[in-house]
């Protein structure tokens, strides 16, 4: 497999590893962050987990020592990382107990989406569980949007989200790949006028951020989901 970076991380070099704080995702993504090692924090030692298009493998280096952690990313290879595609993961099946697919499924095209979620099932144990996030295109905002000129927001551009998704149909794709949800939650509910305010100065406005996820925390109204599933028992 051919070393090194390629793709986003070769142009912007390892930017998960020190965010920006001018980053206008910084908010969102230091909080999903939290979110997470909070998930891994709870899980006993030695639990196999799989970060699946983990980037540069922040996560996967952080747990190395508590968890059998393994990262793999199509655009990404390091000590921790290895290349390989979400389309065919190069593991065996109900190689891991617990799958994360954190930002990444609307990396791929809605026809690799549906697949992407079949391999990470047969990863997974019977009894294991998948942690997914995902940006939500019907965030607050965005359908009000809809309501007043009749397109919803995007989430980034339709060359980097290719895949981008309401909420709602990301949980029906699980669905039909075999998976029950669990629990969902959201990150930053996206007010019209406070939202792109916040974003213009994420760093010192952080707080305001943190505060309506507190007070509002509408998966269905917020623009990052987190999603817990299981696969479903098939007897």
């Amino acid at each position: 497999m051919k070393a090194g970076p390629t793709g986003e991380y070769a142009t912007r070099g390892d930017y998960h590893r020190s965010p920006s704080p001018d980053w206008d995702y910084y908010p969102t993504y230091m909080a999903k962050l939290a979110w997470v090692r909070q998930y891994l924090d709870r899980l006993p030692p030695g639990t196999r987990v799989l970060d699946a298009g983990c980037g540069e493998g922040v996560l996967v280096e952080s747990y190395a020592g508590r968890l059998r952690i393994a990262g793999v990313d199509d655009n990404y290879s390091s000590a921790h990382v290895i290349r390989g595609s979400l389309m065919a993961l190069p593991y065996g099946a109900a190689s891991f107990d617990r799958v994360l697919c954190l930002d990444v499924l609307e990396h791929l095209s809605f026809a690799d989406q549906p697949r992407a979620l079949e391999e990470l099932r047969r990863v997974l144990t019977p009894n294991g569980e998948m942690l997914v996030s995902v940006p939500n295109l019907a965030h607050l905002q965005s359908r009000l949007n809809f309501l007043l000129r009749g397109r919803l927001i995007r989430t980034a551009s339709e060359v980097k989200h290719p895949g981008d998704r309401p909420l709602a149909e990301y949980m029906r794709l699980a669905d039909r790949a075999g998976f029950d949800l669990v629990s969902r939650g959201g990150i930053f509910p996206t007010l019209p006028v406070v939202t792109p305010w916040i974003r213009r100065r994420p760093e010192s406005r952080a707080w305001l951020h943190r505060l309506l996820t507190r007070l509002v925390p509408v998966p269905g109204w917020c623009f990052l989901a987190l999603l817990r599933f299981r696969p479903r028992n098939t007897r």
